[in-house]
């Protein structure tokens, strides 16, 4: 598996004997845990096993899994904390105006000035719309509601992203 991997969930506790694992979805799009669903689970020491959906149910915002290469709770206790994929062929197409979160962190922002200011490292999403954390340097950032008031390009090839930077922004 030489391509990319994109995270889809994260495994957080076993649920019950039978071998199913509590994930919290990191994806806007349930159907990856759906039943035949292929999935990589990637451990803290990046190594890689493949697995498909065996059962999968919504609980409290928190998916209960249960793959069909483990059936046992002893199987599936070294999988807390890890990580689940996909292949970046298997990602679904978004519509214009929608980025996948790989797409926007790192890019660099920039005032509709010209004036550099940092680069994303991280998405928030608090609630009515997600918040993109910008890095200024000397520990310093800059929280910026990805509003159409604010984003003004987002240039994803050129991982640049032009803002109109609106007062009371930065202090």
């Amino acid at each position: 598996m030489t391509e990319s991997l994109k995270t889809v969930g994260k495994i957080v506790n076993s649920h019950g004997i039978r071998g199913e694992l509590k994930v919290v979805p990191e994806t806007d799009f349930p159907e990856r845990f759906d039943k035949g669903s292929e999935l990589i689970i990637v451990d803290a020491k990046n190594v890689q096993t493949p697995v498909t959906v065996k059962t999968s149910r919504l609980h409290k915002n928190v998916f209960i899994v249960q793959f069909e290469q483990f059936s046992n709770i002893n199987d599936v206790e070294k999988f807390k904390g890890a990580l689940l994929k996909i292949e970046g062929k298997h990602q679904q197409p978004l519509e214009e105006g929608e980025y996948y979160y790989h797409e926007i962190i790192g890019c660099k922002v920039v005032t509709e000035e010209g004036r550099e200011l940092g680069e994303i490292s991280e998405i928030l999403t608090p609630g009515a719309n997600d918040v993109w954390v910008v890095s200024l340097g000397k520990g310093k950032e800059l929280l910026l509601p990805v509003i159409d008031d604010v984003v003004l390009d987002v240039d994803v090839p050129n991982k640049t992203i032009r803002i109109h930077l609106m007062e009371g922004l930065m202090e």
